[in-house]
């Protein structure tokens, strides 16, 4: 079963279930569990860290055939147990061979930041950074764009034992919020992100931006092997996911397989 969900991070450890900790998954899991009456585990499309929201997240569980009658009306109840600041908008039986983390194309985020000199709005300020200089789009653009391409994205990633950091980096620009003054939108999509990728790319982006470092700065740092320790990494807050694509029924499985082999630069 698919789940389609939204949250805000503000006052989340993140995606992952941790003890001790409130966590998007184990609130998840909790809810849905008791629904079911049966222990549950859910995989996402991608885990998001302390702070980070969501309007379009991604998960799946597998259910027990016995359990398939259940599924309607489960969206009502389901979010009648949830707290306010976690919302499942969807769910529904999908094909065996559905992977939430592994058959998922593409994932796409977006990052706000204002540079006004009061800060962010009261109404959006769980989701905007409040920037204290300002920031010129056009070079933060081209530093972006310097940026797309499949590469190992090492410099701008947590490492974690055995994971690559092969990256495809497909969409990355700066826009302005419409109808909000000094507000800038950025909007990135990959085929996945390693840890901290997204805000360490806004981060080196902000110190173009900013004028303390040239548009080539950020693609420079693609030829090193080890995280740059001169990018800082953009606060969590502005950061959201926003959507997941996936292919067609048919093509999950290999999808999935794909996606599962470890990467190599020029290689798929």
């Amino acid at each position: 079963m698919r789940l389609d969900v939204a949250y805000d991070g503000t006052d989340f450890s993140g995606w992952a279930q941790q003890p001790a900790r409130r966590t998007v998954q184990g609130v998840l899991t909790e809810a849905l569990s008791t629904v079911l009456r049966t222990p549950l585990r859910l995989t996402v499309a991608g885990r998001t860290d302390a702070g980070v929201h969501a309007s379009g997240q991604v998960c799946h569980v597998d259910l027990p055939e016995t359990l398939a009658p259940q599924i309607d009306g489960l969206l009502r109840r389901l979010n009648r147990l949830l707290p306010p600041d976690v919302r499942v908008h969807g769910l529904g039986r999908v094909p065996d061979a559905f992977d939430a983390r592994f058959s998922a194309l593409r994932r796409h985020y977006r990052y706000r930041v204002t540079t006004a000199p009061f800060g962010a709005e009261p109404l959006r300020a769980r989701e905007t950074v409040a920037w204290p200089y300002p920031l010129d789009p056009e070079p933060m653009n081209a530093a972006s764009a310097l940026l797309l391409g499949e590469h190992d994205f090492a410099a701008f990633c947590k490492r974690r034992e055995g994971a690559t950091t092969v990256r495809a980096l497909q969409r990355f620009d700066w826009s302005p919020a419409p109808g909000e003054p000094d507000v800038l939108v950025a909007a990135v999509s990959a085929d996945a992100f390693c840890h901290s990728m997204v805000r360490s790319l806004v981060g080196a982006v902000f110190e173009v931006g900013r004028g303390r470092r040239p548009a080539d700065w950020p693609a420079g740092l693609l030829r090193r092997e080890l995280r740059a320790s001169e990018v800082t990494v953009a606060p969590p807050h502005g950061l959201s996911l926003t959507g997941v694509d996936y292919p067609a029924d048919d093509e999950l499985a290999a999808r999935a397989e794909r996606t599962r082999r470890i990467r190599v630069p020029g290689e798929g």
